[in-house]
């Protein structure tokens, strides 16, 4: 009758092997994660006098105003600002969307055939 210790090597090559290829699964997500945190979201407003960026985390990354815009007044140039950083939004969700799909659609036979079972 086999003991404990006879099935050990035989547990620790397969804990190693199945190890191996969860990592391997789970290197197109990384993958994916590190790609979307890369992201930036880019708007204009007021004729491109107004460019914002907008960073995944959903923080303002930047913000260059032209001089001219300065000529807007106070509450237009605030408009501008907003609208350039709306549209900055948008642009970064459209590319989070489209990543997503992309880098998803591999997974979902997986997913699938997981969630019939």
């Amino acid at each position: 009758m086999p003991t404990a210790d006879d099935g050990a090597p035989f547990l620790d090559e397969e804990m190693q092997r199945l190890l191996g290829q969860f990592q391997a699964d789970i290197r197109p997500l990384q993958e994916l994660r590190e790609s979307l945190d890369s992201l930036r979201g880019r708007g204009e407003a007021a004729n491109g006098q107004v460019k914002a960026e907008v960073l995944p985390s959903g923080a303002l990354g930047g913000l260059r105003i032209d001089p001219r815009a300065m000529r807007l007044g106070a509450d237009a140039l605030a408009e501008a600002v907003l609208a350039a950083a709306s549209d900055a939004a948008a642009d970064l969700t459209k590319q989070m969307a489209g990543m997503m799909t992309d880098g998803l659609t591999p997974f979902a036979d997986e997913v699938r055939r997981f969630s019939q079972d």
